[in-house]
């Protein structure tokens, strides 16, 4: 893979092993974020019985030009599109692209303005994990200790999934999502096969 990119013009650092011995390399996509490659290791170190989930299912980040990042992440990498929509029916605030060779996928967070501060920036740029059943989630958060305010409770997203949020201490959001929609979504049909659990 990294022999790939640097053929196609990407400045890629050296492969180097992480704590537990797997390969990766770093590098950075057009608009600078940096990304990994982690080459899959044989085993997995197996869950807790205590987890709320087990697998990060998609990433999402600002984006300022998503065709320029579409010619890495869909034309080099052959990702494809599973959802966009956006705040109102017509807009496009959201693009997701999911894994060549699987359905995890990451999020282009659209048309945030260029002096977004902390928090907006930590709620646009955040991490998902898959989850069977959101309100058994949100009771095992509360069972360790999260006190949700008022108002805050699962929701079904423009998406049509189930998903609840929290923010860790850098005010970076924690998603947490269902496989699967409960209802049709917003704007325009799901492209693309739900992940599985």
């Amino acid at each position: 893979m990294r022999a790939f990119l640097v053929a196609h013009g990407v400045s890629a650092k050296p492969i180097a092993k992480d704590s537990n011995g797997q390969e990766y390399f770093e590098a950075l996509d057009p608009e600078g974020h940096p990304i990994s490659f982690v080459q899959q290791a044989d085993h997995f170190f197996a869950p807790s019985g205590d987890q709320i989930g087990t697998r990060l299912f998609h990433a999402g980040f600002i984006v300022k030009d998503n065709a320029l990042e579409d010619r890495f992440y869909r034309g080099l990498l052959g990702f494809r599109m599973y959802w966009h929509g956006g705040f109102k029916d017509e807009d496009m605030d959201w693009e997701e692209l999911q894994v060549p060779d699987g359905s995890d996928w990451i999020e282009y967070m659209l048309n945030i303005p260029a002096r977004a501060d902390k928090q907006e920036r930590g709620i646009q740029n955040h991490f998902s994990l898959g989850v069977a059943n959101i309100k058994t989630t949100f009771e095992r958060l509360r069972v360790h200790g999260l006190k949700p305010g008022a108002d805050d409770k699962p929701e079904i997203g423009r998406d049509g999934k189930w998903s609840f949020d929290i923010y860790d201490p850098d005010l970076t959001r924690v998603e947490f999502m269902e496989y699967k929609p409960e209802q049709p979504p917003c704007c325009h049909p799901y492209e693309a096969e739900h992940p599985k659990p």
